[in-house]
């Protein structure tokens, strides 16, 4: 029981091998779980409404990149419709840039 009690309240001297072992373990714990065991996946292609009038969207930039920039705004609306139905059409794409001014998204406004 004592021995579970210090495993518990970590009451181990650094250095000792009952330390270096709950470390390890830690350390095995930390790097060898699979992802899945926490339904940690990337999330793909998404599309996030940030207002609804305006209505404002933040889209994945992996949705628009192979897309012109004279077709992002066709494309986005064709986007918008499939994922929300009947919307209003795009007026404009916007991209949005982190401070290595690399793009992390779109914005899409509608009417």
């Amino acid at each position: 029981m004592d021995g579970l009690k210090r495993f518990i309240f970590w009451e181990y001297k650094r250095g000792s091998w009952q330390y270096d072992l709950i470390v390890g373990a830690i350390l095995a714990f930390v790097f060898l779980t699979p992802r899945s065991w926490f339904k940690d996946q990337p999330r793909e292609n998404q599309i996030e409404m940030l207002s609804s009038n305006p209505g404002v969207y933040l889209l994945d930039p992996r949705l628009l990149r192979e897309v012109p920039e004279t077709n992002r705004v066709a494309a986005a609306s064709e986007l918008l419709k499939a994922k929300y139905g009947k919307r209003p059409p795009v007026t404009r794409v916007e991209p949005v840039v982190d401070a290595e001014h690399e793009i992390v998204g779109y914005r899409a406004l509608t009417q």
